[in-house]
Formats: structure tokens, C-alpha cells, sequence
């Protein structure tokens, strides 16, 4: 008889071998914690917060960065129909025109309060996640859905917001019934996986 860990632990290595790839990676962001690639995938995030699918949003993440605007300052400098230009090659045509003001309005928030800079809103301890979960939600688009996507991808180069299962990963923990304690979860993730995992519940959801 196949005991409940070792069925659990060939479902996390299914799902890992098929889905774990970041959305971040997906996207071409090679995440570091500098202010360029934050950047980046704030901008990932504000695109992915609306009702658009997750393949849309990163296409047309990738269309934004290849033209160039892969930091806050490049971004708020490029026309609003520059933008609009860039997002429809992404295919992301729905809701092109509001979301190249609010990709210009984000720009020009995180520059006029962080110096352009999204480290200085970085956690001290994962008791801080409310504090950054607001700072976010102040951003144009974001929201609390947004809040909950950047806080999953980033876990990777901000340990100090691990664990992070948003409300889409944990329901997809629930179809494999998996756990949907973001610690027992988290346990179950093969060491240094943990943003892989939690990405994979996500697509999976």
C-alpha cells in the first residue's frame, strides 16, 4: 500500500516536472534582487492582475521589456501609444489602453516614493507581508490580487516573504489534495523550491 507522504511526494514531482517554471522565467526576467528586474516583474504583475490570461500577460511582458522599457524610468518616458503598440503585439488588446496609463502611473509612483528603487519596501521578517502586501496594493492595477502574485514570485530572492501560496496556488493544492497550510505546503517542496512549487499549484489551479 502507497503511503499518503510518498503519494504526495509523486504528485509535487509531477507537478514540479510539468509545470514548475516561474511565471517571472516565463516572462524572460532573470530575478535578482535589483531594482531592474523588480521592476520587472512589477510590471509582470500589473498585467497579470486584470482578467487576461496568464499567457497573455507574459507575452506582452515580453513585448515591453524588448522594447526597451525594463526600468521605471524607461517605461514612464515611452508614449502611452508606444505602449499601447507594444502590449497589442502581446496580443493583450482587451485592456491595452487603461493598462498603458496605469504602466505609466506605476513608473511614476515608484519613482516619486522609492526612488525607483522596490527594495526599500523589501520585509524585514514574514510578519511584515501585511506592510508589503499595502505598499503594493498602492500601486495602479495592483490590488490585492496583484499583492498576492508578486509576493509569490518574489519569495525567491526575498526569503523573508516565504512561505507564499497565494488563493490560486492553494487551490490548486486542494485539486491534487495536497495540503493548504502555506507551511505544510511548503514542506512538501524539495529544498530551494518553494516559488517553483508554488507557481506550479498556480497553473495547475
Amino acid at each position: 500500500m502507497v503511503s499518503t507522504a510518498s503519494t504526495q511526494a509523486d504528485r509535487v514531482t509531477g507537478l514540479l516536472d510539468e509545470h514548475g517554471t516561474t511565471f517571472a522565467e516565463e516572462a524572460g526576467i532573470t530575478l535578482r534582487d535589483k531594482p531592474a528586474p523588480l521592476y520587472q516583474l512589477l510590471v509582470l504583475t500589473t498585467l497579470s492582475a486584470t482578467r487576461i490570461s496568464a499567457q497573455i500577460a507574459v507575452a506582452a511582458a515580453r513585448e515591453l521589456y524588448t522594447a526597451g522599457w525594463r526600468t521605471p524610468e524607461r517605461m514612464r518616458d515611452a508614449t502611452w501609444q508606444q505602449r499601447v503598440d507594444a502590449l497589442g503585439r502581446g496580443g493583450y488588446r482587451r485592456y491595452d489602453e487603461s493598462t498603458s496609463t496605469a504602466l505609466e502611473e506605476a513608473a511614476r509612483h515608484l519613482i516619486d516614493e522609492y526612488g525607483g528603487d522596490l527594495r526599500r519596501i523589501r520585509p524585514d521578517c514574514h510578519r511584515d507581508l501585511p506592510r508589503l502586501r499595502d505598499a503594493l496594493s498602492a500601486f495602479p492595477r495592483i490590488g490585492p490580487t496583484g499583492a498576492d502574485i508578486f509576493c509569490r514570485e518574489v519569495q525567491r530572492v526575498w526569503p523573508e516573504v516565504a512561505p507564499f501560496f497565494d488563493k490560486r496556488a492553494l487551490r490548486g493544492a486542494s485539486a491534487y489534495d495536497l495540503p493548504t497550510d502555506p507551511r505544510r505546503l511548503a514542506d512538501l517542496a524539495p529544498q530551494g523550491r518553494i516559488t517553483e512549487f508554488a507557481a506550479a499549484l498556480a497553473r495547475v489551479a
